[in-house]
């Protein structure tokens, strides 16, 4: 059963201008280790760095009428499979709120300027 759906969109540049004007301050705030370690070794490293930011803004609002409560940007880290399939890890009570009987996908997609992110909560039978 499907509990909530989530779609963000964003401009690459935006991210790049967060990063430019903020820095290591807006990376540690948003990204967790993982992700950076993976973003940041990549040639086209704000595609990568857009692409968790919308996925998490995706995941947020597939969440929104499921979870009353307050989501860090820590508490959602964006990883790939050995395939390359985008998947989100949690943290916290909203780990254990996501394992207790729920599953979220994720599925993003980018073009030049633009990374789009789709996350579907569904509970597990």
């Amino acid at each position: 059963m499907i509990l909530g759906i989530g779609i963000d969109i964003i401009e690459i540049d935006r991210i790049k201008e967060s990063v430019d004007k903020f820095g290591d301050h807006f990376l540690s705030k948003i990204y967790t280790p993982n992700e950076l370690e993976y973003c940041l070794q990549k040639h086209n490293k704000y595609q990568h760095l857009a692409a968790r930011f919308a996925a998490k803004e995706a995941i947020y609002k597939a969440l929104s009428s499921e979870w009353g409560r307050e989501i860090s940007w820590q508490d959602i880290d964006i990883m790939n499979e050995p395939n390359g399939l985008p998947i989100a890890k949690f943290s916290g009570k909203l780990e254990e709120f996501i394992n207790k009987d729920k599953d979220i996908k994720i599925s993003m997609s980018h073009s030049d300027n633009y990374v789009a992110c789709v996350a579907i909560v569904y509970k597990m039978k």
